[in-house]
């Protein structure tokens, strides 16, 4: 008898373990199939290519709405891009780190969207495709009491709204 419970624990123990597993179980796409999530992430035309291989965010030095070099030439990439996809449209968001009051931020931010938003109708981007939003410190990329991640806060960051395939 107490052999016989020790099996039947056994093996609802295991079943227990194989109806996790089968659960639990993760979706995976069969990539070379050329079908599921994940596949074409960087196509010509996509979101995956704009924000990966021509960079969606610029950064900015603290207190300032100057566009910095690298940002120029980020931005630079992203006109480009932007008039081979012509179809598509944009809202550039701009944001400040936690330092500073609300209201500040958000003035910040706007001066930032703005900027990014300037340049890129000045490189040739049909402003109508365009549109700008502050956010001021409300969505912070990262979360710290340090420079390391107030300067990933002091941002914009161009997102697809329409458009892209």
């Amino acid at each position: 008898m107490i052999s016989r419970l020790a099996s039947f624990k056994t093996v609802a123990v295991l079943s227990c373990f194989m109806a996790l597993a089968a659960c639990s179980k993760k979706s995976t796409p069969d990539l070379d199939a050329g079908t599921g999530p994940g596949v074409g992430t960087n196509a010509p035309g996509s979101r995956g290519e704009f924000e990966t291989d021509i960079g969606d965010r610029i950064y900015f030095s603290e207190d300032q709405s100057t566009l910095a070099p690298e940002a120029q030439e980020t931005l630079r990439r992203q006109s480009e891009w932007l008039q081979k996809y012509t179809a598509v449209t944009v809202q550039v968001e701009g944001h400040a780190d936690e330092r500073g009051t609300r209201e500040y931020n958000i003035a910040l931010s706007a001066r930032r969207a703005t900027a990014a938003r300037e340049f890129l109708i000045a490189q040739g981007v049909n402003g109508n495709r365009i549109s700008s939003i502050a956010y001021g410190k409300e969505r912070p990329a990262a979360l710290c009491d340090a420079e390391q991640c107030w300067s990933q806060n002091r941002r914009a960051v161009t997102v697809i709204t329409g458009g892209a395939n």
